[in-house]
């Protein structure tokens, strides 16, 4: 199996995934290790530089007992010319799962194909559903179910806005996307996630998704490979910010969410990053912990 997109999992796939992430955390929070994945090596191929993805997963194989191999894109043959499905064929002989961060989306759907271990989606410019499962698992204990939530996103229709949206329809939440006018999210992933019987809105309003909002979401405007883009965006996206405003809005227990890193006092207000509202570090730390669960899932 692989985990190329949200949607290569089921609703019983993620309870799953959640309850064992919970319970490695408590074991973490002992200072009890597992040894699930003893003697069993990750590949981490990446073209885009991380802070989150690349710690956590290199956290998460040593927790487990496993090793991780960091190998950036122009360090190895990829780099210089070497097909994806020689370099794939090569790594399913040496290790037991890899994990991928790429520019564009077809690059790991060709490692997934080519490859006998388990490949794993760190990031593309489509999906970044590791986040999203993470999301899941920050929401799941901040409210205890999914079921009649409302998951407002605020800001661009990117990569994470297309998992989250995905990931609302296999949880049932009621999903509203407010973005300005030409930055909706992944017409396909929104179709996917309507096929999946999820309740997925678009609009331009922002009141329209953090109005009576359980949960209201953000990332940045100027995504990575994008900076040429900026001042345009930042005119394009004034009134798409998550402020003391907006927050106001939603439900009186609305969480706050973002992806980071944050720019502050763009996306979203300082104020809300560190205010009662937010779950934005437990978002971060709960990557370790679902990706853990995900590791064991795909490589036991």
């Amino acid at each position: 199996m692989n985990f190329i997109s949200m949607a290569d999992l089921t609703y019983d796939d993620i309870i799953g995934i959640l309850e064992m992430a919970e319970e490695l955390k408590e074991e973490r929070k002992r200072g009890e290790l597992s040894d699930h994945l003893k003697n069993k090596s990750l590949a981490m191929i990446f073209e885009k530089p991380s802070t989150r993805t690349r710690v956590s997963f290199e956290t998460a194989m040593v927790d487990l007992g496993g090793h991780a191999l960091y190998l950036n894109w122009q360090d190895i043959q990829l780099g210089r010319g070497e097909t994806i499905k020689d370099s794939t064929q090569v790594l399913s002989r040496y290790v037991h799962g890899v994990v991928i961060r790429a520019n564009a989306h077809k690059t790991v759907v060709q490692f997934a194909k080519h490859s006998k271990v388990p490949i794993i989606n760190g990031l593309t410019d489509i999906e970044h559903p590791c986040q999203s499962i993470a999301d899941l698992l920050t929401i799941y204990e901040s409210k205890g179910d999914f079921a009649d939530l409302k998951f407002g996103w605020i800001g661009d229709g990117n990569n994470v806005c297309n998992s989250s949206i995905l990931a609302g329809a296999l949880t049932g939440m009621d999903v509203v996307v407010a973005c300005p006018e030409g930055y909706e999210p992944n017409e396909a992933v929104v179709k996917r996630a309507e096929e999946l019987g999820g309740d997925i809105k678009i609009t331009h309003e922002p009141g329209e998704a953090a109005r009576d909002a359980d949960v209201l979401y953000t990332d940045v405007w100027v995504s990575m490979g994008d900076e040429s883009q900026k001042k345009r965006k930042m005119h394009d996206f004034q009134g798409f910010q998550i402020d003391a405003d907006i927050v106001e809005m939603a439900k009186d227990d609305v969480i706050v969410m973002h992806c980071l890193p944050a720019n502050r006092g763009e996306e979203i207000t300082s104020d809300i990053i560190d205010g009662p509202h937010s779950v934005i570090f437990e978002q971060a730390e709960n990557r370790l912990h679902v990706q853990k669960a995900l590791l064991i899932k795909l490589m036991v």
